[in-house]
């Protein structure tokens, strides 16, 4: 089938009502678990194919968020999906007043490649658990993990239900040329200026999780050897090749020569050798490339090696580095870590607010004053004090950018509300109405209006 024949049957399917049965959705999200497990080793041979990710991190990275969201989702939709009492104001007694969450109908999920499985098929479950169709377009750039999914979901869900198209920028193209109820995209800024000018002529909502260079910065009062050890953690995962990991660090002159040390020591103590099972690939030769054109040789603390055959990048670290450096004017996306220094704590909050909203920030401070300032004074999507990366694996907060970050966020109850619509619905009682509102007009009828609004 075509993809607008596809999209003419999830419409039909969708005003059938069905989807907006609790029992029907719950469903086929246990469905979906069931085929997730029974089809975990194809995923892990799919995804190694691509960037040679280990089942450790597949899972940990992948499959564990998705499996998470949809016991969640199956343990809370019927909380979820209750209407909401609220306050009826003086204006509109007698009546009572609710929020009713609806499903908004077709949705089309745009996944990225970095975590093929995580960032396409977490944002499609909200989509699903909120009662939607959903057509999903994993990201081609990972190919084999594209083909893997498509086979799993198409040859177990009906397409007028769930469909995963494959393809690439064409059939993208082709795609965003429908008319969708929500699109939901994960990628680059670049891209989602494309997303979102599609989805505009047809008025469509979206959610865009874009990027940005996520700062870190390292105080004088930061225990070194815990942000050393967690910033070389979520910043090399996936070989630097994550939304939300430190695009940069920004540390304190003061104490810089013995932080760089300890990232160093953490670098060699966690082993990222070409053969190493916990350090993935580069996804292709364009980006192996894009990226060792910003490695530049005299700024070099750390790392620097390469090898093009296996597409392999040593963890580098950069020092002595300005904002005009090239590795500064754009996300790196890769193992490739520049160290910038300040002089003052409020002069570095500066910095990073006079540039692009960030997808991510964290802190590394023992002082409360100087997290209330990281807080207060920079704008970003979202955040760690003392820590990188693991907000976004608490469900209970919402995950999304800011600005050229992207709009909107998931995760969680944030995931049902962004593939849901709020309808309110006053109830209003047949007896007890005055004529306040009524005609004839009359100054005491305008003196009575204003006391009641």
């Amino acid at each position: 089938m075509s993809f607008p024949e596809i999209l003419s049957h999830q419409r039909e399917f969708f005003n059938s009502q069905k989807t907006k049965n609790l029992n029907f959705r719950k469903l086929y999200l246990k469905k979906l678990k069931e085929i997730l497990i029974k089809n975990e080793d194809l995923l892990y041979e799919a995804i190694y194919k691509d960037f040679g990710k280990s089942k450790f991190d597949t899972f940990t990275t992948e499959i564990s968020f998705v499996l998470k969201d949809i016991d969640y989702y199956l343990s809370n939709l019927k909380s979820l999906s209750k209407p909401k009492s609220v306050r009826t104001n003086l204006a509109n007694q007698f009546g009572s007043s609710k929020i009713y969450r609806e499903p908004l109908g077709c949705t089309l999920v745009i996944g990225a490649w970095n975590y093929p499985y995580q960032l396409s098929l977490s944002p499609m479950v909200a989509a699903l658990a909120a009662g939607n169709t959903c057509i999903l377009k994993p990201s081609e750039v990972a190919e084999h993990s594209m083909k893997a999914m498509a086979k799993i979901i198409n040859e177990n869900f009906p397409a007028e239900y769930l469909y995963v198209a494959e393809g690439g920028i064409e059939e993208t193209t082709e795609i965003l040329k429908l008319k969708f109820d929500k699109i939901f995209f994960t990628g680059s800024s670049r891209v989602g200026k494309i997303i979102y000018e599609a989805a505009a002529k047809h008025l469509t909502p979206v959610v865009l999780e874009l990027g940005g260079k996520s700062p870190a910065i390292v105080t004088s009062s930061a225990d070194f050897e815990v942000a050393a050890k967690r910033i070389v953690w979520g910043k090399f995962l996936n070989s630097g090749q994550t939304c939300v990991a430190p695009d940069y660090i920004l540390v304190d002159e003061k104490v810089k020569d013995s932080f760089l040390d300890s990232l160093k020591s953490y670098i060699q103590k966690f082993n990222y050798e070409p053969e190493a099972k916990h350090y993935t690939q580069i996804i292709n030769t364009k980006n192996f490339e894009r990226l060792t054109g910003l490695i530049d040789r005299e700024k070099i603390f750390y790392g620097g090696g390469s090898d093009a055959g296996k597409r392999y990048i040593e963890p580098t670290i950069l020092q002595n580095v300005t904002w005009n450096d090239a590795v500064m004017q754009e996300e790196i996306f890769g193992p490739i870590l520049p160290v910038l220094t300040f002089k003052n704590f409020n002069e570095a909050l500066l910095q990073i607010a006079e540039h692009e909203k960030p997808l991510s920030a964290y802190l590394f401070t023992d002082k409360s004053e100087e997290k209330e300032n990281f807080i207060s004074k920079i704008s970003f999507g979202g955040g760690c004090i003392n820590d990188v990366v693991m907000h976004l694996s608490n469900d209970y907060l919402p995950f999304g950018g800011v600005g050229n970050s992207g709009m909107g966020h998931y995760h969680g109850k944030f995931g049902f509300a962004a593939f849901s619509h709020e309808k309110a619905i006053l109830d209003r009682a047949t007896w007890g109405e005055p004529d306040l509102k009524y005609p004839p007009y009359s100054k005491k009828k305008l003196s009575w209006i204003k006391k009641v609004l």
